[in-house]
Formats: structure tokens, C-alpha cells, sequence
């Protein structure tokens, strides 16, 4: 990551350094195919389209008023706070501007004011993620409480984690209802506890977004409708969120950090592709493409299925297994993975 908070997981040099020859070949062949070439217009009117799409769902809150009918308001900003936090990920990983000042300008815009998560944070605990995927010790979103991904973790847990790691496959669903007050939390302790030159900003940008959204629900609905709303609408972002990263890696292999694995082998081998269409590629922001996305995080999200023949074709001619499922499959997957950890915690 750079000095300045914004992902640099993609330069091609630095890549093909770390990739060995066999990766230099490979990134090569998708530079070559323009694939790395930034896609300026796809973006301009895929940001435009989901900016309005959120402002109409706060337009639909003010007019329909003090009614439960904003439970359906409360669905559709479930839905645009996610796909914001797409664009918001693309942002981090330069996929739209080559610039670190616009992409972090674009970020913070998009996660502190848009739907209230620090995207200082989430870059900086993300390109740890990219650097080492499943990899226990350094990933961070494997290094989580509430769900046991390794033997170890789970056996060696006690009181109330051991109950919830036994059961956390069933579980898994339910939990992600609190995944984006989590987020918050550790948005709000990131900014209040990190120092440097940008904090002030994202501080500021980060109580903006809490003050227009907790004032405008409370504003406009009674309190037990608030609560509601809120509960609703940030449980869903929740669920949306989480499954969208749940089939990316739960389930793949866990590496451990002294594998000798180099750069292609590390990113293939704990990667999981989802099949489908262009609804997708658009209700999973791309993120189905998970393989290329990771060996390649700054092609833009309008260039990964161009970039996926040339990608399969490579690790096919590298013996590498290529992991590609149904959605569903993957989080039969992902679950049978959650329970077979879970039965480890002690009775």
C-alpha cells in the first residue's frame, strides 16, 4: 500500500517482479490485450447511474413520509449502499482513475459520506487481504472472532466462541445482519484512533454521513419507525455485502505464511470464480471474477470477463486449477467448509 492509503496491488512492474516468469508471461499477454487500460466512460456513467439511483431512494424516504411503506425504501438503499461500496472498492484499487489523489477524493466521497464507511480503513485492511489471501497470520479476513476458518482457532476455543464456532455454519446468514454496524464501528475506531494528514477529512466526511442519515430517519419517521428502518436497512446492506465476499475465498485452501508459494500460485489457488451473466456481474460488482480481479486488481470491472478466456486458457496451461462455481454452489461450499472447522471446538 502507499503512503498516501490507496491500494497499489495491480503495477504491472512490481507484479511481475514478485510473479516469477511464469506470472511476467501472463501479465504481458493481458497488458498487450489492453485489459489494464482504464475504461473512463464505462465508469462515468455507471457512477452517474448508481449516484442517482441513491439520491432517488433518499428522494422516495422524503416524500413518502412517516409510513411503513419505507420498509421498501429501506431494500432498495440496501441495495445502492452495496453497490456504492462496489464502486467504492474499485476506487481503492485505481480500476477507475490512474491518479492516487482522484481515486482516494472518489473513495472517501463513496464510503465516508456515501454510506458511512472509512475508506482509509477498508483499503488499508484490504491490501493486506490482496497481499495474502487465506494466509493465517496475515490475512485479516480470516483473522475474525466471530467465525473460526482454521482447525486451530476452533480447538483451542473456549466459553461462548467454542458454542458459536460449533454452530457457525447455521449461523453464518444471521451473523452478516450485524456486518455493517461492525463496519461502522471499526470505521469510526479507525479514523478516531489513526493519525496522519488525511484523518481530519475522513472524520469530518465520516460524521457528515451520520449526522444527514441518523437526522433525516429520525426527522422524518417516529422513533419505533426509525429503529426499524434503520435496522432493516443496515442489516440488509449487511447480508448483501457479506454474500457477495463470502464465495470469494471461504472454502479455498488456508496457506500457511511460509508456503513457497510465488505470486500466481498464492492468488489461483485460494481464489473461487462464480458463473453467470451480466446480472452477475452486476449484483456481485464483479467480484465473481475473483481470480482475475486478484492477479490483476486494477483492471477495471468493465474488463474482467474479457480478461477471463485469457486468464482460464494461462492457468489451464500451468496445470493450475481454475475454481469456477454457481453462486449457490459456492456457499454450499463456503458452509460445508464453516462446519467441518466448527465440529473442531471443544464439546
Amino acid at each position: 500500500m502507499s503512503a498516501n492509503g490507496i491500494a497499489v496491488h495491480g503495477d504491472g512492474a512490481a507484479l511481475e517482479r514478485s510473479g516469477g516468469s511464469d506470472f511476467a508471461r501472463l501479465s504481458r499477454a493481458v497488458r498487450q490485450a489492453g485489459l489494464l487500460d482504464r475504461r473512463p466512460l464505462s465508469y462515468a456513467w455507471r457512477i452517474a447511474i448508481t449516484v442517482a439511483l441513491l439520491a432517488a431512494g433518499w428522494t422516495a424516504f422524503a416524500l413518502i413520509g412517516d409510513s411503513w411503506w419505507q420498509l421498501a425504501v429501506a431494500v432498495g438503499l440496501a441495495v445502492m449502499f452495496t453497490q456504492v461500496s462496489f464502486l467504492g472498492h474499485d476506487a481503492g484499487h485505481r480500476q477507475i482513475f490512474s491518479s492516487r489523489r482522484r481515486s482516494y477524493v472518489l473513495g472517501v466521497l463513496l464510503g465516508n459520506l456515501g454510506i458511512g464507511l472509512s475508506f482509509g480503513w477498508w483499503v488499508s485492511k484490504h491490501n493486506r487481504h490482496h497481499a495474502n489471501p487465506n494466509t493465517e497470520g496475515a490475512d485479516p479476513d480470516i483473522m475474525m472472532r466471530a467465525l473460526a476458518m482454521t482447525a486451530d482457532q476452533a480447538s483451542t476455543s473456549s466459553g461462548l466462541s467454542k458454542v458459536v464456532f460449533r454452530r457457525q455454519a447455521l449461523l453464518f446468514f444471521p451473523m452478516l445482519l450485524g456486518e455493517s454496524f461492525s463496519v461502522h464501528i471499526a470505521s469510526i475506531r479507525a479514523v478516531a484512533g489513526r493519525p496522519g494528514r488525511r484523518r481530519p477529512a475522513e472524520a469530518a466526511l465520516l460524521a457528515l454521513h451520520f449526522a444527514l442519515y441518523l437526522g433525516a430517519v429520525f426527522l422524518v419517521l417516529s422513533p419505533v419507525k426509525a429503529v426499524v428502518f434503520i435496522a432493516v436497512q443496515q442489516g440488509l446492506f449487511g447480508v448483501y455485502l457479506g454474500a457477495c465476499f463470502a464465495p470469494n475465498h471461504k472454502g479455498m485452501p488456508i496457506l500457511r505464511r511460509a508456503d513457497e508459494h510465488d505470486f500466481l500460485r498464492r492468488q489461483v489457488l485460494t481464489s473461487r470464480n462464480i458463473r453467470g451473466g451480466w446480472f452477475t456481474d452486476l449484483a456481485l460488482g464483479g467480484l465473481n471474477y475473483q481470480i482475475e480481479h486478484h492477479l490483476f486488481p486494477s483492471i477495471p470491472r468493465p474488463s474482467l470477463s474479457r480478461s477471463q478466456p485469457l486468464i482460464r486458457d494461462f492457468c489451464q496451461q500451468q496445470g493450475l486449477p481454475y475454481c469456477q462455481t454457481s453462486l449457490i454452489g459456492s456457499y454450499a461450499q463456503a458452509l460445508r467448509y464453516l462446519h467441518a472447522v466448527g465440529t473442531q471446538a471443544p464439546a
